[in-house]
């Protein structure tokens, strides 16, 4: 692939990312993630077969950004202080404003039972390997699931109710469930 072709595939896929951390995956249309790109919806062909095939990267790669920063983590700590560690990141008033980067999970998680299954194969693998990471043992893994389902849940009840007070408390209450 060319150097620009290269450019141009990456400000689409930006473009997608940020639409779907916004409204998920489903809704976006590519009209509106080409424009979003500054780019024409002719071109769209040339880099993705489909809206699903693009929002799918997107969503992919915005996992793999996740457990990028994850691995960043110390682990010579236990896993329960990982997992407190990443949830006062993750249940923070700066990740549930965020509107450019982020956990694309609340947006995209009542959408993904009507998507094509690559999108739950991918959340699958993402959860597989958050686990992975985040666990000493194999019998701590249905505590960090736990753990990913309140994270998960809190930050998208927050984002709901968007910045105030209520949101301030959801983010406090479920930071303190999990350390």
């Amino acid at each position: 692939m060319s150097d620009k072709k290269t450019l141009t595939r990456e400000r689409i896929l930006s473009a997608a990312s940020t639409a779907l951390l916004q409204r998920g995956p489903a809704e976006p249309s590519v009209s509106e993630v080409m424009g979003a790109a500054g780019l024409t919806v002719g071109g769209f062909y040339a880099h993705f077969e489909s809206k699903d095939a693009l929002m799918l990267e997107a969503f992919r790669q915005m996992l793999c950004q996740r457990q990028e920063l994850i691995s960043e983590m110390d682990n010579d700590l236990p896993g329960a202080e990982r997992r407190a560690l990443l949830a006062a990141f993750y249940l923070s008033r700066k990740h549930r404003d965020a509107t450019d980067q982020g956990c694309p999970l609340p947006s995209s998680l009542n959408e993904l039972a009507h998507l094509p299954e690559g999108f739950r194969a991918a959340l699958a693998e993402h959860l597989e390997l958050m686990v992975a990471k985040l666990a000493d043992s194999p019998e701590e893994a249905s505590n960090v699931l736990a753990d990913i389902a309140l994270m998960v849940g809190g930050l998208a009840l927050a984002r709901a109710l968007g910045p105030g007070e209520m949101s301030d408390r959801v983010l406090r209450a479920a930071k303190t469930a999990i350390v």
